[in-house]
């Protein structure tokens, strides 16, 4: 490799490295989608170039990460590899509101499949006799 070469690596390869996409063709379509801002930088290509301190913001499916560039990196390696490729900057999700406590062994009317007890008076209905 040439020396210039380790400056900088393509934000497609990268999100690849850091085990953002799963493929590293899902990675350039992401790149190419538009959803991907480095350095507050919309960008539109695969090829540009990411650097050691770049602020990538990535807005996927279901959350938006704001990743900061720690490495390069040289393989697509373990996930524990991958987590020193990047500095979390991601806000916290926002919390879930939780449901309702139901006493053990109930569920809302009319879901599931019908309990034994259930059954029973379905049939003693259709059949009267």
């Amino acid at each position: 490799m040439a020396a210039g070469a380790t400056a900088g690596l393509r934000v497609d390869k990268w999100l690849w490295y850091a085990r953002v996409a799963k493929s590293r063709t899902l990675a350039q379509k992401l790149a190419t989608s538009g959803h991907i801002r480095i350095n507050k930088d919309k960008i539109s290509s695969a090829s540009k170039t990411v650097r050691v301190g770049d602020v990538l913001t990535i807005a996927l499916e279901r959350r938006v990460l704001v990743l900061k560039v720690a490495a390069l990196g040289t393989r697509r390696g373990p996930f524990a590899e991958a987590q020193k490729l990047y500095e979390d900057l991601s806000p916290p999700p926002p919390p879930r509101e939780a449901p309702a406590p139901q006493p053990p062994g109930q569920r809302e009317a009319g879901a599931g499949r019908p309990t034994k007890r259930d059954r029973r008076r379905i049939d003693s209905f259709l059949d009267p006799d």
